[in-house]
């Protein structure tokens, strides 16, 4: 089973990455996980401003802030994975990143916000639900 992994760095994302690998039908050695960090896009007007590569160097970096920890927790793990990243909208990058990846089921932590905080506020995993047509795990 291929299984996208998405990782904010959130308190819910460690969650839902303890969920993962204390799961042998989810994290054996037979299954690939990968791991996936959505940076939000920084305004143009900013770009323009301070440069493309700094904007990058950021996305960069930011990006390894929460892929680095969990690579070196799933490192210990007997858990096949890799790990990406990408500047984006995270609910669309996500779905999109499920087909890319050709992935079996999408683990992502969640606040679990009641149904008036998610038509207040929105939800990345709500969305992902409501635009993708596999499983998806919310770990809350």
């Amino acid at each position: 089973m291929k299984i996208l992994f998405a990782a904010d760095g959130s308190k819910y994302t460690k969650k839902a990455l303890a969920y993962l690998v204390t799961h042998a039908h989810l994290a054996g050695p037979e299954h690939q996980i990968v791991v996936l960090n959505v940076q939000g896009p920084i305004p143009p007007e900013v770009k323009r401003m301070v440069g493309a590569g700094a904007v990058k160097k950021y996305h960069d970096d930011e990006a390894d802030k929460v892929l680095k920890p969990i690579g070196r927790f799933l490192e210990r793990h007997t858990t096949q994975f890799r790990m990406k990243s990408v500047v984006g909208n995270p609910s669309q990058e996500i779905v999109k990143a499920s087909k890319t990846e050709k992935a079996n089921l999408i683990i992502m932590g969640t606040r679990g916000h009641g149904v008036v905080g998610r038509a207040l506020l929105g939800s990345v995993a709500q969305r992902v639900l409501t635009e993708c047509d596999m499983p998806v795990l919310l770990v809350k």
